[in-house]
């Protein structure tokens, strides 16, 4: 009744290449879990290359700290090692690439100004899209435009991302597949 609530975010491994990519970590309340989960799938923290924290709300990113290895793409921010600041022209709309062709950060503004998602090209499920808070959950119509800082910005990510993916990850919520309409890629595309 008084507009609390209980959150904590969708944690994604991409792995099997040359990247070892964690896409959001969760709230700090659940480190010891995540380790332990990462460590039955036989990840340590030290074999993640980078960690990308989709943007800055504490149940996506508040485990950034069990990889300081890594290096951490955080809404805009690209960091490495102690304090590295690293350019990039994601605030200017350009992917941040993690391993050509396959995997790169892209912006997806709206939830927050300095919101991104990952996109994984070339896997078995085709294209997947890590949204991090972009899709709350799949059939999120009613709800997320409460939760966005910039509804208009969020709405043209969302087209983006409905356009070029085959499967979406979103922020709180199991992956959903896109199903896409007869003819509607040929139309996005051109």
């Amino acid at each position: 009744p008084d507009g609390t609530l209980r959150a904590d975010a969708t944690v994604t491994l991409v792995a099997g290449g040359p990247v070892t990519a964690l896409v959001d970590t969760g709230g700090p309340w659940g480190g010891q879990d995540l380790l332990e989960k990462l460590g039955d799938l036989g990840v340590s923290p030290r074999d993640v290359t980078h960690l990308v924290g989709t943007h800055g709300h504490s149940d996506h990113v508040g485990n950034l700290n069990l990889f300081p290895g890594a290096t951490w793409v955080v809404g805009h921010d690209v960091c490495h090692g102690e304090g590295w600041y690293l350019p990039n022209g994601l605030a200017q709309g350009t992917p941040y690439v993690l391993d050509p062709g396959l995997l790169e950060v892209v912006a997806t503004p709206g939830h927050t100004r300095s919101h991104v998602s990952l996109v994984a090209r070339a896997t078995s499920l085709g294209t997947v899209v890590v949204a991090g808070d972009l899709f709350e959950r799949e059939g999120d119509e009613e709800e997320w435009r409460a939760m966005s800082e910039d509804p208009q910005e969020q709405e043209k990510s969302r087209r983006k991302v409905l356009a070029m993916a085959d499967v979406i990850v979103p922020g709180h919520g199991p992956p959903f597949r896109v199903i896409k309409e007869w003819g509607e890629e040929e139309e996005e595309e051109g």
